[in-house]
């Protein structure tokens, strides 16, 4: 069975190194996951005053979230946090009350950085927000990636054996955490409304 998994990169910039992560986690991703992207760029800024009536970016980010059956976040960590522009998607993504688009999806997080410590403080922060929205989180292996340019080639590859062999190794046992998460919220489950 192939499970659609929609990944966020928490970067919008376009050469970001979170980006080139997420090309080579899709290219290593097992046959069971089917990855696309769900974009973030052109989400405005989160108002309550929208929430009833939003734009289109808005609805289609939701929608987009709602029709994956799990979600991997690969991002960076500005200022020791989750970088605005995703935090603003998570927002979008939660709201109005009610209606919170990241309820019971299977997630994972993973993230470059240049630093020594990779997004270990963001993915701290990352993960109280998703339990608060009921979102299931792939907790081990935990994956903070200190980046360096000569670990990636064009197009996803993954130079660096070492590394490649650990972003495999993630990539299946988030595979395997969808099948448990999916098998668990199947309708009919404890919990679920009649």
């Amino acid at each position: 069975m192939t499970h659609r998994i929609g990944y966020l990169i928490g970067s919008l910039a376009h050469d970001s190194i979170n980006r080139v992560v997420a090309t080579a986690l899709v290219k290593l991703a097992p046959p069971s996951l089917e990855m696309f992207e769900i974009p973030i760029r052109e989400l405005p800024l989160y108002n309550r005053d929208d929430e009833l009536d939003p734009v289109a970016a808005v609805t289609a980010f939701k929608q987009a979230v709602e029709h994956a059956e799990g979600l991997l976040i690969v991002s960076p960590e500005y200022n020791r946090s989750i970088p605005g522009a995703l935090k603003n998607a998570i927002d979008w993504g939660s709201r109005p009350w009610g209606h919170n688009s990241f309820a019971r999806k299977p997630t994972g997080i993973i993230g470059a950085s240049t630093g020594a410590i990779g997004t270990a403080v963001m993915q701290s922060s990352m993960r109280s927000v998703l339990s608060f929205l009921n979102a299931p989180q792939l907790n081990a292996p935990e994956a903070y990636l200190t980046y360096r340019p000569e670990m990636f080639g064009a197009e996803g590859s993954v130079e660096d054996e070492s590394t490649k062999k650990f972003l495999e190794h993630y990539m299946e046992e988030y595979a395997a955490f969808v099948e448990r998460v999916l098998s668990l919220t199947a309708p009919g489950h404890v919990g679920d409304p009649e």
